[in-house]
């Protein structure tokens, strides 16, 4: 009995699923044919709709057509409705124009300050976008970014093929410009140093990290925070006495378009990578290399 009532099961979902594929499959169809009779009706109701419409128009004109003040009065509203749609059409102008130049520049996303939902779309979008990618990251210390558990690429950078990372070197003159210009309200020089320190310890603690993640301290007041996650580039830019994080975040995308600025940020990465004057960080021994040899780093 069991048996025959889950056959008899199986073979009602089976000629559901089959009903429901069949009325999918046929919906554009009875989609344009419905388009066409609705068209068709509208055409044929057009005299009696405009005879009519006349007809009402007539008998209401021929009751105000001696109404002074009803006649100021249509006026200033048919002035102010032409009003606000011509400035809605030179708004919507200006957007679009707008709009035309942020495609031709390649940009995608924009998140606006430190909300809350712009951090949650933004943490989404760089998950998706830098999941089994090569990524390359470039800030000032990284805490924020990498060792926070709420930090956009904290599990990105679990997550990633092979990562590159550009860190502000807390021993380096560009940090205490950094600071200096800052304040010290905001950050002080123990606070790089010791962020810096945490990130290279969450680094040095990743599997694999000495295979596929590879770190260099640069010495210049940081310019810009990048992360290129495959063919999308997030950028934003260190204002001087500004924290970076109340600041927008531009997402640009990887095209054929050599009007992109996409290219123009990754070759600055790809630039600042292979200078050979920026040592780069062993995270096994903890050594600086540079041109003139390893150092241990204080």
């Amino acid at each position: 009995m069991r048996t025959w009532v889950r056959e008899a099961a199986w073979l009602v979902v089976g000629a559901a699923e089959r009903a429901v594929r069949v009325v999918t499959d046929r919906l554009s169809l009875f989609y344009h044919v419905g388009v066409v009779i609705l068209s068709a009706a509208i055409a044929a109701t057009l005299p009696f709709t405009f005879a009519f419409l006349a007809q009402r128009l007539l008998a209401s004109w021929a009751a105000i057509e001696d109404e002074k003040v009803f006649l100021v009065l249509t006026e200033i509203a048919v002035a102010l409705v032409l009003v606000l749609v011509l400035s809605h059409a030179r708004t919507n102008w200006t957007n679009r124009r707008l709009s035309k130049m942020a495609r031709a520049a390649g940009m995608v996303h924009l998140s606006l300050g430190n909300g809350v939902l712009s951090q949650l779309s933004a943490r989404r979008l760089k998950q998706r976008h830098a999941s089994m990618r090569d990524i390359m990251i470039m800030g000032s210390t990284g805490f924020r970014t990498l060792v926070d558990p709420q930090g956009d690429l904290h599990t990105v950078i679990e997550n990633c093929r092979t990562a590159k990372i550009m860190l502000l070197d807390p021993e380096s003159q560009g940090a205490i410009e950094r600071v200096r210009t800052i304040g010290e309200h905001e950050i002080t020089r123990d606070d790089l140093r010791t962020q810096v320190e945490q990130t290279i310890t969450f680094l040095r603690a990743l599997p694999a990290a000495h295979q596929r993640i590879r770190l260099k301290l640069y010495p210049e007041p940081p310019l810009w925070k990048l992360a290129i996650l495959g063919d999308h580039a997030w950028v934003r830019h260190y204002h001087p006495t500004l924290d970076v994080r109340v600041l927008p975040e531009y997402v640009f995308v990887h095209d054929q378009d050599p009007a992109g600025l996409f290219t123009a940020f990754y070759q600055y990465f790809v630039m600042r990578w292979n200078d050979p004057a920026i040592p780069e960080y062993d995270l096994l021994t903890g050594d600086l290399m540079s041109r003139e040899g390893a150092r241990k780093a204080v």
